[in-house]
């Protein structure tokens, strides 16, 4: 059910945290007809507050649209939302035949590929589309798209990930190699953050100037993506989440179980593991993931920047 008037297609977007709301923005902002949906009452106020239309239920979306965005947590929210309890009561008995679902949640690649099947059955058509970019690309809708599915999911995808994304990559025409693209990139995600914490926490424990060494690092071979955005929330003090702590728990747990599906020792990433599992541990599970240094800093007597420190402004 396309929006009459310009032939695109009507998007409901399910999960509107910082992710979803920027890719709802920005697919209304390049003309598309975009329904918002979450169970958060706030969520949904700031979107209509901007113009945009919202249900609290994502059965609510199978009239009004023809294609899908999960943002969702993980695949537990994916499976509720799409099939319900188990009793014909989730979203995919309810689409049109023909409906797209774009699932863009971290997923395992065995339940991307069980997705498709499933959703294939019920004559729906899916793009496994995991995401990366953090919610500053999602609101400018200049996010990379990790995607794989068949040339009609793609076909009929093409304006939305034309709104959301800067970078789109086809990976395959079925579903799974997206999400296993997007493990890929959240082992190195999970490392380079886990990494670049343990070398500030070295670094200061040796009495190094944060920011100096801030300086030096981000001009040297040692620099990293994830160093040089993550360390900033280090030496301001600010752990408000981007991504939180949890969300690594989560992503290298999965990567965790898929090496061990392929019997694949991954000795670097279960060590990521293990600190955000310790920080998750005190209580630090909601805060941004860069907030894992502050394992070292109780573990290992490193004197953290404070958010009122003046060094830190």
């Amino acid at each position: 059910m396309s929006d009459a008037s310009s032939g695109l297609p009507v998007c409901g977007v399910v999960g509107l945290g910082a992710m979803g709301m920027g890719i709802a923005r920005s697919l209304k902002r390049a003309g598309l007809e975009v329904v918002g949906c979450d169970v958060s009452a706030a969520s949904r106020k700031t979107f209509e507050d901007e113009g945009g239309q919202c249900v609290a239920e994502a059965s609510a979306l199978a009239p009004r649209c023809d294609v899908i965005l999960l943002v969702v947590v993980n695949a537990d929210q994916v499976m509720s939302v799409l099939f319900g309890d188990g009793k014909d009561d989730g979203l995919a008995t309810q689409l049109a035949a023909g409906s797209l679902v774009i699932q863009c949640a971290t997923v395992a690649p065995s339940v991307a590929e069980t997705l498709g099947q499933r959703l294939d059955q019920a004559g729906l058509l899916m793009l496994d589309a995991p995401i990366s970019g953090g919610a500053a690309k999602a609101a400018t809708g200049e996010l990379s798209v990790m995607a794989s599915g068949t040339p009609q999911a793609f076909a009929k995808a093409a304006p939305v990930l034309d709104a959301m994304a800067a970078t789109v990559h086809h990976l395959g025409d079925v579903p799974g190699p997206g999400s296993s693209v997007k493990l890929v990139n959240q082992h190195l995600a999970g490392v380079h953050i886990a990494a670049a914490a343990e070398a500030m926490a070295l670094g200061l424990r040796m009495g190094i100037d944060g920011r100096a060494l801030y300086r030096v690092i981000t001009q040297s071979a040692g620099n990293s993506w994830m160093f040089e955005n993550r360390v900033p929330h280090i030496l301001d003090g600010d752990y408000r989440p981007l991504s939180a702590v949890d969300i690594f728990v989560k992503d290298l747990n999965i990567v965790h179980d898929t090496g061990r599906e392929l019997r694949l020792a991954m000795p670097v990433a279960s060590s990521a593991l293990q600190q955000f599992t310790a920080a998750s541990g005190m209580g630090l599970g909601r805060e941004d993931d860069s907030a894992v240094v502050k394992v070292y800093a109780a573990t290992g007597g490193v004197a953290l920047p404070a958010a009122n420190d003046e060094s830190a402004q």
